[in-house]
């Protein structure tokens, strides 16, 4: 479980730490971007203590200036390590329904397709179990059951562009509009998940055995082959990847030259035959 120190974290700590079917192991992370970030450490080490809990922590040095981008994937990084490192079953995190909410308009306003809008739901690897619950309602909670919690400074920021939005846009919705909101995210999400399955399906009619046929592959408008791609990458545990390089993959498939190399990272070629194409690990990462 990530705990941060904020009232979310804080809060779910309290409700699973009252669950002795659990076995709980709590990871906090210090980005390592503002100073008083190791006093956070702290008041996490010793609330978790207390509980009696296995604790793991971890500082990512990132500095002022990183990117939310950059402290996310850090952060994700170092709790996908201590999973495995105790053989987790999963992540678990504190996102809330104005997460969700301001999840959904961030993707928006960067223009993300559908995947964007119903990530936080549906990530098998991650578990949220306040999606049900606003902001709100877990202050509420934490006032009730007399939890202190740290705030971080650094959610004033508005440089983030998800302060802007949990800042600016957020608070302005009415209960009714959040309602609709959801209502909406939920409805994408199914739309999404039966895409997901034809998209899955089609896959495996035009691949075998990790290759796919690239004439199959031509005769699909240009969308599709984008939706498969990225099935495709998902598959490989490729997940970093933007539209620009799903558009560049589609194009090689169909018209890139037989028996080239075509470097997509640090670890992956993808590599063409004149009826295939392969996406195959690098021997040596490059620098």
């Amino acid at each position: 479980m990530a705990v941060s120190g904020g009232v979310d974290s804080m809060v779910l700590l309290n409700m699973l730490s009252k669950m002795p079917e659990l076995d709980l192991v709590v990871a906090h992370f210090d980005h390592g971007i503002r100073p008083s970030s190791t006093t956070d450490e702290a008041f996490v080490r010793t609330a978790v203590y207390r509980l009696g809990l296995v604790y793991e922590s971890a500082v990512g040095g990132l500095g002022p200036n990183a990117s939310e981008e950059t402290a996310r994937k850090a952060r994700y990084d170092f709790l996908n390590l201590v999973k495995d490192k105790y053989g987790a079953i999963a992540i678990v995190t504190a996102h809330h329904q104005d997460d969700l909410i301001e999840t959904a308009i961030l993707n928006i306003l960067r223009g993300t397709g559908p995947r964007g809008l119903v990530a936080m739901q549906k990530n098998k690897e991650i578990i949220r179990p306040l999606l049900g619950m606003s902001k709100k309602e877990i202050v509420s909670y934490a006032k009730a059951h007399k939890i202190n919690w740290r705030e971080d400074p650094t959610n004033q920021a508005q440089d983030y562009l998800r302060n802007y939005v949990r800042l600016n846009i957020t608070p302005k919705l009415s209960a009714g509009q959040k309602k609709t909101v959801l209502g909406n995210i939920d409805k994408i999400s199914q739309n999404h998940e039966l895409k997901q399955q034809l998209t899955a399906t089609l896959l495996q009619n035009i691949s075998e055995a990790g290759l796919i046929n690239r004439v199959k592959f031509s005769l699909l408008p240009q969308t599709v082959g984008n939706e498969l791609i990225v099935h495709w990458l998902r598959d490989l545990g490729w997940r970093d990847f933007d539209r620009t390089e799903v558009n560049k993959i589609n194009t090689l498939i169909k018209v890139g030259a037989v028996g080239n190399r075509h470097n997509l990272n640090k670890k992956l070629d993808l590599t063409l035959t004149k009826n295939e194409a392969r996406i195959e690990t690098v021997r040596f990462e490059r620098t």
